[in-house]
């Protein structure tokens, strides 16, 4: 019940939805002029190869030989077939999940941490600073960081920096220096609004630092379009034509982004969000122009948010804590191409212990969101006798997230 591709099946380019958007993206707008920003104006944070496909309309674009050497270490990524949790759940439904676990980082946020690392090297940045939320971002970007030889400066959302040490740990023993954020106020516990905050106005004020964002960006969640791919083609060998529905947890949008995005030429496959009650930036927020972090330093960006100054309670899945959403994503759901669904965090560890005891396999917090819509799906599959096909992405695995789990089992973990 696993389907394996070789190292020689791997994409060698990156699928481009903006071509199949049911609308055209709205631009970003400078924060000062609140015009649409340029090129220029974008260049004291990123390298101009992400500027480029950040702005891209072609529908691939090539993945550089030097990024897919460092893919290959675990990539392609096993579909597997949850069939024990079919089982359990006495579903008709066929449940599939891709398993980005296996990449050193524990999640699919190397999928875009190695390329931007690598187009930042070529460049001629020496320094990278980023936010991280529960600390799989800063993680893969340590780990892309080392791989290149570049420094790497991390912000960590004080909330996971004190929930999760081994998640800094990991960070430092790839070289990274980790601290928590915000870094102007120890009593604030912090959301990925602030972080981001603290990580641009950092490499703003340096001629050998560049900006880094795992989430959110048309080039973050480009680069992450491998996990759908792969599974397009891992579902056929499978048996399967297309899934009826592919469902991903959404913080910013980048691993929903990564299964689902390959799907949306396709008519007739469902495409569902993910995301925590406490934080309902596509079920409660508003469509609107806002900034991407606290202090208002980010462009402007089109998307679904909650306001920029909202500070998201303490919830375990610190990935998912972010007041906005991407553009992308936030387009489709205006548009009806996709749905969006929240949960409350007990529901989702409910999830979580359900799937880990059927499977085997412990789900990251925010992964069990997905895990949660997934069940829900099949049992209502169950309830209509429908023969459905359910594709999900296990984004990452909770080993390092045992914390949260200790504060379900013994009714600590709170909604």
């Amino acid at each position: 019940m696993r389907w394996n591709l070789s190292p020689d099946d791997l994409p060698t380019a990156w699928f481009n939805v903006a071509p199949h958007l049911p609308a055209p993206l709205q631009p970003p707008l400078h924060p000062g002029t609140r015009e649409p920003v340029g090129p220029d104006d974008l260049a004291p944070l990123f390298p101009m190869a992400l500027i480029a496909q950040e702005m891209a309309t072609e529908p691939t674009i090539d993945i550089p030989g030097p990024v897919l050497d460092i893919l290959r270490l675990w990539r392609p990524t096993p579909l597997v077939r949850a069939t024990r949790l079919e089982e359990a759940l006495g579903t008709p439904a066929r449940i599939y999940y891709k398993d980005e676990s296996v990449s050193p980082a524990g999640s699919h946020k190397p999928n875009t941490a190695v390329p931007q690392a690598y187009y930042n090297k070529a460049e001629g940045t020496t320094r990278l600073t980023t936010e991280t939320g529960a600390g799989q971002w800063g993680s893969a970007l340590a780990f892309a960081s080392t791989v290149f030889d570049l420094e790497c400066m991390v912000y960590m959302v004080r909330a996971s920096f004190e929930q999760k040490p081994y998640r800094r740990v990991l960070m430092e023993t790839w070289g990274a220096q980790v601290t928590a954020s915000p870094v102007d106020d120890p009593g604030h516990p912090g959301s990925l609004g602030t972080a981001i905050s603290d990580a641009v106005r950092d490499a703003a004020g340096r001629d050998d630092s560049h900006y880094s964002l795992g989430s959110v960006l048309n080039h973050v969640l480009l680069h992450q379009t491998v996990i759908g791919l792969e599974a397009k083609e891992q579902l056929r060998l499978a048996g399967e034509h297309l899934p009826d529905v592919v469902i991903g947890s959404c913080g910013g949008g980048s691993n929903l982004g990564g299964i689902s995005l390959p799907f949306v030429p396709d008519e007739g496959v469902r495409l569902v969000a993910v995301e925590p009650a406490s934080c309902p930036t596509l079920t409660a927020g508003s469509f609107d122009y806002d900034f991407g972090d606290t202090a208002g330093l980010t462009p402007l960006l089109p998307m679904y948010t909650l306001g920029h100054e909202f500070v998201p309670p303490p919830i375990h899945a610190g990935g998912l804590r972010y007041h906005g959403d991407s553009p992308i994503i936030s387009s489709l759901v205006k548009e009806g191409r996709m749905e969006a669904v929240a949960y409350p965090q007990s529901k989702v560890f409910e999830a979580a212990i359900q799937f880990a005891r059927s499977q085997g396999s412990v789900p990251a917090p925010e992964t069990s969101h997905a895990i949660r819509a997934v069940i829900d799906e099949a049992l209502a599959a169950k309830e209509e006798g429908a023969d459905r096909v359910i594709l999900f992405n296990y984004s990452g695995h909770g080993l390092l997230d045992l914390s949260a789990y200790d504060d379900f089992l013994h009714g600590r973990l709170t909604d």
